[in-house]
């Protein structure tokens, strides 16, 4: 026992140089197939660790990069799960008190942590961290920054909470000085109830922007402000806070903290009195084009395959996070110019009978709308049919109700599921109506249907769909498959 309690303390000590030692630890995930668990479990694998995990919702896309791995994941949490004791339990955010691994865990007193808390000991302290938050485009903005830092010969070590095409994967382990990570400001875990950003250790901080959302667990905007304001406080004096200045609520957050941060702001937007400006954009050819310009003069010219005006922002704001760290703008536009998005962002699932199918993780009214006007600009002259599952706990609950029924602006014709798990909405608020959305929707003199799930929704577009037709998938979930079984569906038309 007395040698496993000295194993136990030496657990998050580092060396003089500000990098942790690897002692080969036995790390055990409790639901380790979410997104950042699984991603983390990858990670500490390629470190040397020995990693197991358990979930009880074992399916791919996770389930197969874990089994890829060669890491063990059990079926179901079971006090068992934990025999041999590891060197440390990490338990995911969405795991709560009266689960049997974390049960048996606190009655055994074993080390645990939070993912957050892992990933900052043994991935950033002792590194340049370059932390991208905000409510939207934190995945795309991140997996713009790890490949544009890659290609600038950074080598960054990299978590996303998505998978970077161009690197077919949502994380890598290098040996390099430089680590880029998507900050959450979801909850961290059930004995830490504070946003998970706040472990990250930002030497350079992107907030893109600031609205409402995870009703579930803030109360209203001014929670949200105050968990970014906190997060913005964490920037040493030798850092960079990039602040995306289209954002009012930004804006206020960023002066709520006074003088002191601004020899560290970095501002940028499309509007005048942004430091760093986007001007110029094109969206007409195969490549959005845009220059960027810094305070009045033109600092370069790039272009990229991302579509819409919230896209090109992400860009702007890790230009400003490249041009930081040292990279030439030649080289930051020829990355730019051959990024090839995150999976699930506007993505093209096929093409069957002349009907394209994309898949977007589109949740948030504002998510949902500029992902609806982009698509517009891509694909101007075809119809562009919006279907939206209300998936995340946000869209499930009747806040943005109102914002919803403008959110579909730029569709031809829409479709809305039934709100998923509708059973456990009631525990939180009031549910979303969805037939007052459609009655709001239809006001606006398109088509709007609300129907119960995929195979309810793939039999009623199925006659209707006709060549040229683009139809955007929204849903922060699998949304029952929706994808290819529309894409098989019209393949057997």
């Amino acid at each position: 026992m007395k040698a496993r309690r000295l194993l136990d303390q030496s657990t998050f000590l580092v060396d003089v140089h500000g990098h942790k030692p690897n002692p080969n630890m036995h790390y055990h995930l409790i639901g380790i197939c979410g997104t950042a668990m699984a991603a983390l479990a990858g990670m500490l694998q390629a470190r040397g660790h020995r990693v197991t995990g358990s979930d009880e919702n074992v399916y791919p896309p996770m389930s197969t990069m874990l089994a890829s791995l060669g890491i063990s994941v059990m079926q179901g949490y079971k006090a068992e799960h934990l025999e041999p004791a590891p060197d440390c339990v990490i338990v995911g955010n969405a795991i709560p008190r009266g689960n049997a691994e974390v049960e048996t865990m606190l009655n055994r007193k074993l080390l645990y942590r939070s993912q957050a808390e892992v990933v900052k000991e043994e991935f950033i302290r002792g590194r340049r961290s370059l932390v991208v938050a905000g409510t939207h485009g934190k995945t795309t903005s991140t997996s713009i920054a790890a490949w544009l830092m890659d290609q600038g010969g950074l080598e960054p070590t990299f978590l996303i909470g998505g998978v970077a095409q161009n690197f077919g994967a949502s994380f890598r382990v290098t040996n390099s000085d430089y680590f880029i990570i998507e900050g959450d400001e979801y909850d961290t875990a059930y004995f830490d109830k504070g946003p998970k950003f706040m472990h990250y250790l930002p030497e350079i901080a992107i907030v893109n922007n600031i609205e409402f959302d995870h009703a579930d667990i803030y109360d209203d905007l001014a929670a949200v402000k105050l968990a970014f304001r906190r997060f913005m406080n964490l920037v040493p004096g030798t850092g960079k806070l990039i602040a995306g200045w289209d954002s009012p609520h930004v804006r206020e957050v960023v002066a709520s903290l006074g003088q002191r941060l601004f020899t560290q702001l970095e501002t940028f937007g499309a509007g005048t009195d942004a430091k760093w400006r986007l001007c110029e954009v094109d969206f007409s050819g195969e490549l959005s084009k845009f220059t960027v310009t810094r305070e009045g003069k033109q600092w370069g010219k790039f272009q990229t395959p991302l579509i819409g005006d919230f896209n090109l922002l992400n860009c702007l704001a890790v230009i400003i996070a490249a041009d930081t760290w040292g990279l030439n703008r030649e080289v930051i536009a020829d990355a730019l110019s051959t990024f090839k998005n995150v999976r699930r962002r506007a993505e093209v699932r096929g093409v069957e009978r002349g009907v394209t199918v994309i898949d977007d993780f589109a949740h948030h009214p504002t998510a949902v709308r500029e992902t609806l006007r982009g698509l517009r600009n891509r694909y101007r002259e075809r119809r562009l049919i919006a279907v939206f599952e209300p998936r995340s706990w946000s869209s499930r609950l009747a806040v943005f109700q109102d914002e919803y029924a403008n959110a579909f602006a730029a569709a031809d014709y829409v479709v809305i599921a039934s709100v998923f798990d509708s059973g456990k909405v009631a525990e939180k608020g009031k549910s979303l109506d969805t037939r007052k959305l459609i009655e709001d929707i239809s006001q606006q003199n398109k088509p709007a249907f609300a129907l119960p799930g995929a195979d309810e929704i793939i039999a009623h577009l199925l006659p209707q769909l006709r060549e040229g037709d683009v139809v955007a998938i929204m849903s922060n979930g699998g949304f029952g498959g929706i994808h290819e079984k529309l894409l098989g569906a019209l393949k057997n038309k």
